[in-house]
Parts: structure tokens; C-alpha cells; sequence
């Protein structure tokens, strides 16, 4: 196939009108459409598409209380699959680029020994891409039982966002400029986030720190 067709394919490519009609198909099927929209949120998470309609789609389609299930389920299992494909498809790799570092080395240390913690902060603050951050964890040290707990930091900002979602009322007004919005919830998630941004920060350069100087001490 010529380039050029390719080009146009890619630019036409919209994934969140592609998500807005996914949605739009779950609201037909009724009882299963619970089933299917996980199934959705699980390839979207791993192909790197935008959750964020999926999650305030939730809303439309499910209401809040299941709503908030669906993505919490769809989003942990996504996660987990990234976590993994990271860990045996790219860690090898990665870890051929970085041996010798004794700085990485020390750090992946330091996350495998408090992984619970970081991982539960950075699921807690919006600034860490949540789609990159599951291929990320997964070429660390960081085990996958401590990973995959940790994911309970996703839901109160889940249970926010499919409120908001709710809001709407209509799939095609999700993330729309006459989407309806809730200042206090929004206030509250900026708020959260910042405190969790924060403490991961202190909190990782501190056992980074130690670690590399227990390495240097050895």
C-alpha cells in the first residue's frame, strides 16, 4: 500500500470518537453490556487509547455505583496485562540499555522494596500518565502482587470521574465543551492529586537517596 493513503488513515484516526461509538454500541446490549465495556476499558488501557471518555462514558451508561465498578475492574485488569507485557516483552531489552547504571540499578531496587507505596501514590495523582506508567512499572522491580493491590488508589479518582460523566446525561456531550461539570469534585480530584504528586516525589527521592548510598557503601 502507498504511503500516502497510510498518512491520511492516521490522520483521520479520531479514538475518541472510535471510544464514543464503543460506548454507544454497550448502551445497546443491555444486561452484558457490563461485561463488554470491561473488555473495551482492558484494550484501551493496553493500546495506549484515551480512558478518560471511557470513564465518564461509564457514567452515562451505567450510573455512578456501577459505573465505578465496571471502570475499576476494566482499568485494574488493563493495567495488569500492561504491567506484564512490559515486564516479559521489554524488560530484557531495557535491561541490556541500562546494565551498569549503577543510579537505575539502585532506584529499581528501591521501588521493588517499597513498590506498594509508590505504586498507590502515583495511582492516586492525575500527573502520571496512567497508560505509560503501566508499561513503566512493569520494567521495574516492583512485584506484581504489590502492583496489583496498589491499584486501589485508582477508585476515588474513578468514582469522581464517572460522577462527573453522569452529569452529562448524553454520550455525545462527553468531553465536549458543553459537557456539565461539578466545580467541588473537580477542586477536590486537583487537590488529591496534588497531595499524592507531592508525596510520591519526597517519598521517591528519599529511598532513591538511601539505596544509592547503601550502594555506595558496599
Amino acid at each position: 500500500m502507498p504511503i500516502n493513503p497510510i498518512i491520511s488513515i492516521a490522520a483521520e484516526f479520531n479514538p475518541q470518537e472510535l471510544l464514543r461509538n464503543a460506548l454507544q454500541w454497550v448502551e445497546s446490549l443491555g444486561y452484558v453490556g457490563g461485561i463488554a465495556f470491561i473488555g473495551i476499558y482492558i484494550i484501551a488501557t493496553v493500546a495506549f487509547l484515551p480512558g478518560s471518555i471511557l470513564t465518564l462514558g461509564a457514567g452515562v451508561v451505567f450510573g455512578v455505583v456501577f459505573g465505578s465498578i465496571y471502570v475499576f475492574v476494566g482499568a485494574t485488569i488493563g493495567a495488569i496485562a500492561a504491567f506484564l507485557v512490559g515486564r516479559y516483552l521489554a524488560r530484557d531489552w531495557i535491561s541490556q540499555k541500562i546494565a551498569g547504571n549503577q543510579k537505575f540499578n539502585a532506584i529499581d531496587k528501591a521501588v521493588a522494596h517499597e513498590g506498594f507505596k509508590i505504586v498507590l501514590l502515583t495511582r492516586l495523582s492525575p500527573i502520571f500518565p496512567f497508560n505509560l506508567l503501566n508499561y513503566a512499572f512493569g520494567v521495574t522491580g516492583v512485584a506484581l502482587k504489590d502492583y496489583t493491590l496498589a491499584s486501589i488508589g485508582m477508585f476515588p479518582g474513578t468514582v469522581m470521574y464517572v460522577y462527573i460523566g453522569s452529569l452529562a446525561g448524553d454520550i455525545a456531550r462527553i468531553g465536549s465543551e458543553n459537557q456539565p461539570t461539578n466545580p467541588t469534585i473537580q477542586w477536590s480530584i486537583r487537590i488529591i492529586g496534588l497531595i499524592a504528586t507531592v508525596a510520591v516525589t519526597i517519598y521517591v527521592t528519599r529511598i532513591a537517596r538511601k539505596a544509592l548510598e547503601e550502594k555506595v557503601t558496599e
